[in-house]
């Protein structure tokens, strides 16, 4: 772990709109020449994921979506435009419930709403889509970096979610290459010396979380952040994000138990 460095640095990388098709790393390359910044070891560039979605062609056109009739009642019941609901439907592995606007969905192993399609920063009458293998894609993008710039990188491709019970969203990360994503701190010690017995540190998705201070979630167009000096531990793999099962989690845990508990009373 790089934990000599007492700062970290983050960089907001601004570029053109990107479009269908386009060369991500090409853009990153001229916005980073503009900027007057070259990657160094240990950077970790953030990447929305609308702008990787976007250039690897995830961008459907909900005119040539025929919704079906449980999208139909899932998008009445929800208030979501039906069309839209086909999608989320597709792009999912399961529904659990919703509130007006937003389907509650696991997608890609992790809670989303609506599969985490974006119907903001598309063009009108358009949605993105989740990239299909965010981990592939960061590690696609972090190996012609590394080779344009001849040093150690990192990537991670990155969402906006909502936490519960709180308004407003932080960060996620969905891909990740080139370092550890989750820092075991087990066994580590407090201020008085004692233990820790379950934390864990989730680098990635605290550094998706700083770099939305940038990114915005609005006309930004700043859809890459590189942060600089971040405390995480180097690898030249890209290893899966790591997740746990419904029943260990404490929240969602608690919520299928109570419920099952209640169908009994």
């Amino acid at each position: 772990m790089n934990s000599e460095n007492t700062s970290i640095q983050m960089f907001g990388i601004k570029t053109p709109i990107i479009k269908e098709g386009d060369d991500i790393v090409q853009i990153i390359e001229t916005s980073l020449q503009e900027a007057g910044l070259v990657p160094v070891d240990g950077d970790i560039f953030v990447l929305a994921e609308s702008a990787v979605g976007t250039a690897e062609k995830r961008i459907v056109e909900l005119a040539r979506i025929t919704p079906g009739e449980k999208a139909r009642l899932l998008g009445e019941k929800y208030g979501i435009d039906p069309r839209e609901m086909e999608l989320v439907l597709q792009e999912c592995d399961e529904v659990f419930g919703g509130v007006p606007g937003a389907a509650l969905t696991i997608t890609k192993g992790v809670l989303a709403p609506n599969a985490g399609i974006d119907a903001s920063n598309a063009p009108e009458g358009h949605v993105v889509l989740l990239p299909t293998d965010p981990r592939k894609s960061s590690e696609d993008i972090r190996k012609k970096l590394e080779k344009l710039y001849s040093c150690l990188l990192g990537v991670i491709v990155g969402d906006s979610r909502t936490q519960p019970l709180r308004l407003g969203c932080s960060g996620i990360a969905l891909g990740v290459s080139g370092f550890v994503p989750v820092e075991d701190a087990r066994g580590t010690c407090d201020i008085y010396e004692k233990p820790l017995r379950i934390t864990y540190k989730a680098m990635a998705d605290n550094l998706v979380s700083a770099a939305e201070l940038l990114m915005g979630e609005a006309g930004e167009r700043v859809p890459c952040v590189l942060i600089r000096g971040a405390p995480v531990t180097m690898i030249d793999e890209s290893p899966e994000m790591p997740t746990i099962s419904m029943e260990g989690c404490m929240y969602f845990g608690n919520i299928i138990k109570n419920r099952t508990e209640d169908k009994g009373i």
